[in-house]
């Protein structure tokens, strides 16, 4: 119940909620008004650690990527893992900037997650025909804490499955603004991207941005 009133909360604010799951949830447009403070922050995190394709056992990844925060979640031939530092630099990742945070944790309490204190924020750039596999969140240590994902520019259509790979798969449409907070139950639920279809977004043009934040050590 607490969850629930939480969401109707968020829509006593004029944002709607939509219940995905029994502890996941998309927050419409709840960042559309912040996009501006958004890309102002992005611009300095990318100055320190810029977007790279990173290499897997199979391949590329179709999306750029790159991170803020104490750890950073990277990719190469051995495997997924967390690191304190940027493979590409030698260096920390930069900070987390503090909107970002603060908004990060709103949307957490609003989903029924309270004291969300996230220390990576994993950043993907789409272009069109980019996609995500479908994948479970399982590289942290702490998976109590939820997943949030924020969502900029080009729409895109996520799906959201079972604690199986081969459980049937539901479909969302994310926008410019939206912000997916699933955990609980749900944390541990496949989940990717379909490819983002071409198309120019008023903002950032033929991308999409997603940050995702999430608590990597108990």
């Amino acid at each position: 119940m607490q969850q629930l009133d939480l969401i109707g909360d968020v829509r006593a604010q004029g944002l709607s909620a939509q219940q995905i799951g029994p502890q996941a949830c998309i927050f419409r447009g709840f960042l559309r008004e912040d996009a501006a403070g958004f890309l102002a922050d992005l611009a300095a995190v990318l100055r320190a650690s810029p977007w790279r394709r990173m290499p897997t056992a199979r391949g590329w990844m179709s999306v750029e990527q790159s991170n803020c925060g104490s750890h950073g979640w990277v990719s190469d031939k051995k495997g997924y893992r967390y690191s304190l530092f940027d493979p590409l630099t030698g260096e920390p990742w930069p900070d987390m900037p503090a909107l970002w945070r603060q908004r990060a944790v709103e949307a957490a309490e609003s989903a029924g997650f309270a004291r969300f204190s996230p220390q990576a924020c994993l950043l993907n750039r789409y272009g069109p025909k980019s996609k995500m596999g479908l994948h479970q969140d399982r590289d942290e240590e702490d998976v109590a804490a939820p997943i949030v994902s924020m969502s900029f520019g080009l729409p895109a259509v996520f799906l959201f499955g079972g604690l199986k790979r081969t459980d049937p798969v539901e479909k969302y449409l994310l926008e410019h603004g939206d912000v997916l907070v699933w955990g609980g139950v749900d944390r541990l639920r496949f989940h990717g991207v379909m490819p983002v279809r071409q198309a120019s977004h008023a903002l950032l043009g033929e991308q999409r941005l997603n940050l995702t934040f999430r608590r990597v050590l108990r």
